[in-house]
């Protein structure tokens, strides 16, 4: 059941009652973890905070603190999922789901009773009266038969007429199961995203008037990641920026006289032009443009001719490669006040004209300034560190703390560990092309990361893979001279456990679906290549498009996708 008012429906029901918060292992969750933790502060909510990576995390945190408690809030968790036929808790249990995935569950939708969506609702739904009726039996047409008291030829007729009712009425129901299966089928086809879990949280915290620049912010960080992860389009973003620019204009209004300057202890937040370069203002310009998949790709910097071609577009900015190579910080202060202007007239002569990017930057203090891309993706470095005896719930509570003005120096290291993720990740693709080990399967394209690969430990988090995936299909595109690679959809596969034998996989749908919308069809065809060959497969994460599989049965189950989808 959609709830339509948050305050009422929501907060006001859990204030002064403990709550289990049970949060998904991803930015857009965490941001949202933030902002309703800050609620419940200022309220004095007890609360009892479990992340989950999957959904066996997910049943098992709930049974183990399901005792004396009536309310759940599932962030980013449960929406896809049966929760009443899963985790059979009792009746007087509600559970409050605020989830981005797509498609929702259909009887989390229409129960009433225990499940809350804290979710706008979506037209894509089908009807209830198309999914759900009562079974209706044949015991009125058996009562209405004949007792053998009535004259034969009567009962001759009753009978033919009650045998047509019977027969008009299985066809209908055949006629009703067959377009419940299609409708059914269509709507749980394609897994995708809807709005993002923060920026839901943030709507509650300002219909309360409880909302402060670091929520703001944190919401703004929740949907930056929706972006970079191509959960959503540039259109939402943009539509959804707008928004947040609202909330930011009200925030940080500042009069003619008022001073310009910032206290060490506030914060400001500002809507403006981002260069699309990951971590420029932390690297350097050079690493920058080499490490951030727009430019690498349209420059096709994995070969000598790109290579060239980068070090001709600094020329053409003007600015000397000595100060490129050097921290974007350490630069001479005429050079970096102009270098952004400088970087897209010259990105516009090499083919690069959407370098930019509406975002938000804030500023902690007088020193610290932040872009919006650069938090996120250091919140995700720190998520999935793969650093020596740190356990997946201390990346998550690091993650978690990153996010508050008070801990820079995890920011700092996140932002250092994210910069280990881009060099890996770029290598790797960089080996992949040189290799030629993405390979067309003729409907679809696959790459295998082979074990002993350096840095192989990155890809082993489904976020990282993601990323490296993404990054290879948009280079395999533009170096390769086949107009079909465009259309053509990449999964890709990188050891996971090498004790237990396991991989990880991710399906990524072709290029013009990924910019355009957020829709992956490779759950449902995991799903069903698993099912026709019997691959040990294991459907753990939330996102459906995302699987872990036995070395041994890879073999078997791509030849059960190439069948599938050509």
């Amino acid at each position: 059941m959609f709830v339509t008012d948050i305050r009422k429906d929501f907060y006001e029901k859990v204030l002064h009652k403990r709550v289990l918060v049970l949060v998904s292992f991803d930015i857009d969750a965490i941001c949202a973890c933030k902002i309703l933790q800050a609620l419940f502060h200022c309220d004095s909510v007890q609360y009892t905070l479990v992340p989950v990576v999957g959904k066996m995390d997910w049943e098992r945190a709930f049974s183990e603190h399901a005792e004396q408690l009536e309310f759940v809030v599932m962030i980013n968790c449960g929406a896809t999922l049966d929760i009443l036929e899963t985790l059979q808790p009792e009746e007087n249990v509600t559970f409050f789901v605020c989830d981005s995935h797509r498609p929702m569950d259909l009887v989390n939708v229409y129960n009433d009773t225990q499940v809350k969506l804290l979710i706008t609702p979506e037209e894509s739904i089908p009807k209830y009266e198309e999914i759900f009726r009562d079974e209706e039996s044949d015991e009125d047409d058996s009562g209405h038969e004949s007792d053998g008291s009535e004259p034969n030829g009567k009962r001759r007729r009753y009978d033919a007429d009650a045998l047509e009712k019977r027969m008009e009425k299985k066809r209908l129901k055949r006629e009703w199961d067959e377009k419940r299966h299609q409708l059914l089928f269509d709507y749980e086809e394609f897994s995708g995203y809807g709005q993002s879990a923060a920026m839901i949280m943030y709507d509650l915290a300002w219909k309360m008037s409880k909302d402060t620049n670091d929520l703001l912010w944190w919401a703004i960080v929740g949907l930056t990641d929706q972006l970079l992860s191509k959960k959503i389009d540039r259109e939402t973003y943009v539509l959804e920026a707008t928004d947040l620019n609202r909330h930011v204009a009200r925030h940080n209004h500042r009069g003619e006289d008022e001073d310009d300057s910032v206290s060490i202890n506030s914060m400001r937040i500002s809507f403006t032009s981002e260069l699309q370069l990951a971590l420029y203002r932390h690297w350097s310009l050079f690493d920058s443009l080499r490490h951030s998949s727009y430019t690498a790709c349209n420059l096709k910097l994995w070969t000598l001719k790109g290579f060239k071609k980068l070090h001709e577009f600094l020329a053409d900015m003007g600015v000397p490669l000595s100060e490129c190579k050097q921290k974007f910080s350490a630069m001479d202060m005429g050079l970096k006040d102009n270098v952004a202007e400088w970087l897209v007239t010259s990105a516009r002569k090499f083919g690069l004209e959407q370098i930019t990017l509406s975002s938000f930057q804030a500023q902690y203090g007088f020193k610290n300034k932040f872009c919006a891309f650069d938090i996120a993706y250091a919140v995700n470095a720190l998520l999935e560190s793969v650093e020596m005896n740190k356990t997946l719930e201390g990346n998550f509570l690091e993650a978690l703390d990153c996010l508050s003005r008070s801990n820079i120096e995890k920011l700092v290291h996140g932002l250092e560990l994210s910069k280990r993720q881009f060099r890996a990740t770029v290598n790797q693709v960089q080996s992949l092309l040189d290799m030629s080990q993405v390979i067309s399967a003729g409907s679809f394209l696959y790459a295998f990361i082979p074990e002993g690969t350096p840095d192989v430990k990155y890809f082993s988090m489904p976020n990282c893979l993601g990323m490296l995936a993404r990054f290879t299909l948009e280079a395999y595109v533009k170096m390769s001279k086949n107009r079909k690679a465009r259309t053509l959809p990449l999964v890709m596969t990188a050891p996971l456990n090498l004790e237990t034998g396991t991989l990880l996989v991710v399906g990524i749908p072709p290029l013009p679906e990924l910019e355009q919308s957020s829709r992956n069809f490779f759950g449902r065809a995991f799903e069903q290549a698993g099912q026709k060959t019997g691959s040990r497969i294991l459907h753990d994460k939330f996102d459906s498009s995302v699987i872990e599989m036995k070395n041994e049965d890879r073999s078997k189950f791509f030849d059960a996708l190439i069948s599938l989808l050509t």
